[in-house]
């Protein structure tokens, strides 16, 4: 399995804004690269986090993408997967419509009554780990599933745990021209943060896109 982080960030390093405010960082053109990401992947993962701030569908939104997958026998649509450890996904969330397969991780903490209303909205349901997902268990069932080019779209403390668990293959961030400020605004990896064993990356590339930056790393073994 190779995992890809992409994520968009403020010139500081922000997500979005202290009050969880989703604001527009970048523009068409990297609108377009990311939507060729996701054409490019077999699964696209995000935290129950951003599913309650955002709502996303994480779908392909140009048609000739999504024509090129079916040509090629695959959905119109990566499958779809939340990490949510306690079951908190809204059984009218737009990731459980039938745009595309959906998996939700849980851990053996979440409401059985929780859990039973999303598999009736057509989820399918990993269980891995007591209190949170082990994520080295779920994304093994991932890749059992036949999951073999992931992307990962955020939050911040999705990508620290996969970071933590030494699960991201590689990391690419757009960096826009303003800055949000804020020592509680989320940044691209919360969560407890390294204080030793911090991952290593190497620079792959560089572009300049709109009115910012694509930054492409590879992370070191």
């Amino acid at each position: 399995m190779h995992v890809v982080v992409n994520a968009a960030m403020s010139a500081d390093g922000k997500l979005s804004t202290r009050e969880r405010t989703q604001i527009v960082i970048s523009g068409e053109a990297d609108f377009d690269r990311v939507d060729r990401l996701r054409a490019d992947s077999d699964a696209i993962v995000v935290g129950v986090g951003t599913v309650l701030a955002d709502d996303p569908s994480l779908t392909v939104t140009a048609d000739a993408l999504r024509d090129t997958r079916i040509e090629s026998d695959r959905p119109a649509n990566p499958a779809r997967v939340v990490a949510d450890s306690r079951a908190r996904t809204p059984v009218d969330a737009s990731v459980l419509d039938d745009a595309a397969e959906t998996y939700v991780l849980v851990s053996e903490a979440a409401p059985v009554d929780r859990r039973s209303a999303l598999a009736d909205r057509g989820a399918t349901l990993i269980t891995a780990g007591a209190d949170r997902v082990d994520l080295l268990r779920a994304f093994a069932a991932l890749q059992e599933a036949g999951f073999r080019d992931v992307m990962v779209e955020g939050g911040g403390e999705l990508i620290f745990s996969l970071f933590d668990a030494g699960l991201v293959d590689e990391l690419i961030t757009y960096v826009g021209s303003t800055v949000f400020g804020g020592r509680d605004a989320p940044t691209l990896a919360d969560g407890e943060g390294f204080v030793t064993g911090f991952p290593s990356l190497s620079l792959s590339s560089v572009e300049r896109l709109d009115d910012g930056v694509v930054l492409s790393w590879t992370v070191d073994r």
